[in-house]
């Protein structure tokens, strides 16, 4: 990890170091989209073939012994799976599916109507058909992510969800099986990954139907082909290999330490980032990374080529950093500082709230924006499941009230054909000019 000043002689290195942070989504996605493109083609002209021809070289679809596994997981295998998890292991994946539904259900938006003499507006609230929620599964096993996205999909009322995760781990099958519990959706598992995982999500096979959106994180593969496929299927963000940023001028070395660890252990490719004007702190901080890193291999390896740490000359200095680098995680000293965070996926303020915890069981959602995509949303929510459709309803004295101006306005842009849809309603003769 790299202690910069972005003042006095360091100024300039560190000013290409922040340069290079922003531009990184886009540097990382690009040297894998050559190989993406094809899967993509592979699996959109050559469907289940090509899609089990990628999964067994991938996924491991195929096993030693020659014999090609099933796309589809079956109930059976999940239910077992649930059943083989300790008692305590089944406690906490429903401690967490209920407080990410009780965030989800405070999430949704509201239908209403507004009404004036004769005119009445508003919004109604539909979900969306078929949504693909994708579930990493190659380093770690994270079921953790299954409820993140399985379960804002019920609360929505989406009637089909489709889960792909590759090689599912155990815990992965059970928490599938405790997503279906009871579930008015439907629940497809297929045991695929990787870009031909999304191809198969967003052009449909044989055995896979074609979603409307794709939601979930993914590595660097997983984020590129999303976004390749995202002028015909809806997708939710880049959510691409995890980001920490930390910004602290009194906190704890130890404490501040951890989390970036934590985070840095997620992937090589993973974003480590500490932003202080306290340069003993800092210095402190880098001293407790390396300790708690030495034995944790892939933090230390992405901490090495990837974290840094930031000495500014100031705290506004620190604070536009930070804003700048619109961080998925953003770690500061109190909720009193939540009055400058303008861009992040999502926040911890406080010195006992360990970015974990929000990882697992707040209720708040861990599919978050990569990339500073935190600049123009934050993470996944109910409302990415869902449509606001306006509806808007004239009686006669309403459109008699407010057509005339409509026709001005419409003749003002030179839109004839508007302005005597108006005319013919109202039942007035004569054309527009």
């Amino acid at each position: 990890m790299k202690l910069i000043r972005t003042f006095g002689r360091t100024a300039k290195s560190a000013a290409a170091h922040i340069a290079a942070i922003e531009a990184r989504a886009a540097a990382s996605t690009a040297q894998v989209e050559a190989a993406v493109s094809t899967i993509l083609a592979d699996v959109r002209h050559g469907g289940d073939d090509a899609l089990i021809e990628h999964a067994g070289r991938f996924d491991g679809l195929k096993l030693d012994d020659g014999t090609i596994q099933p796309l589809r997981v079956a109930d059976h295998e999940m239910e077992a799976a649930w059943h083989a998890i300790p008692p305590e292991l089944q406690t906490a994946m429903q401690v967490a599916r209920a407080n990410i539904r009780a965030f989800a259900e405070a999430q949704k938006p509201e239908e209403w109507t507004l009404e004036a003499e004769g005119v009445v507006t508003g919004q109604i609230v539909r979900p969306i058909a078929a949504v693909g929620c994708y579930v990493p599964g190659g380093r770690y096993p994270l079921p953790s992510t299954v409820f993140m996205t399985v379960t804002p999909a019920q609360v929505a009322g989406v009637p089909r969800i489709v889960v792909c995760s590759p090689k599912p781990a155990r815990e992965t099958l059970a928490a599938v099986y405790l997503a279906s519990r009871g579930s008015r959706s439907t629940i497809e598992f297929y045991r695929i990954g990787g870009a031909q995982a999304v191809a198969a999500l967003a052009f449909g096979t044989a055995t896979i139907r074609k979603v409307d959106k794709i939601v979930g994180p993914g590595n660097l593969y997983v984020t590129a082909a999303k976004a390749m496929v995202s002028h015909e299927c809806g997708i939710d963000m880049p959510a691409g290999p995890t980001e920490i940023g930390v910004i602290s001028e009194k906190g704890d070395p130890a404490g501040i330490a951890a989390d970036l660890v934590a985070q840095a252990e997620h992937d090589p490719e993973a974003l480590a980032v500490f932003i202080t004007s306290n340069e003993a702190l800092a210095t402190g901080v880098l001293a407790e990374v390396k300790l708690q890193s030495r034995l944790n291999p892939i933090a230390k390896q992405s901490l090495a080529a990837n974290g840094a740490i930031f000495v500014t000359r100031t705290v506004a200095e620190a604070r536009e950093l930070t804003n700048r680098l619109a961080f998925e995680h953003l770690s500061v000293d109190a909720m009193s500082d939540l009055d400058w965070v303008t861009n992040a996926g999502s926040v911890f303020a406080g010195r006992f709230s360990p970015q974990s915890m929000g990882d697992y069981i707040s209720g708040p959602n861990h599919v978050l924006p990569t990339g500073r995509a935190g600049r123009i949303r934050g993470g996944l929510s109910v409302q990415d499941f869902l449509k606001v459709i306006t509806v808007q309803h004239y009686s006669r004295t309403g459109l008699a009230a407010l057509g005339p101006h409509t026709i001005l306005l419409a003749e003002a842009e030179g839109l004839r054909a508007h302005a005597q849809s108006v005319r013919v309603k109202l039942g007035k003769k004569g054309r527009t000019r």
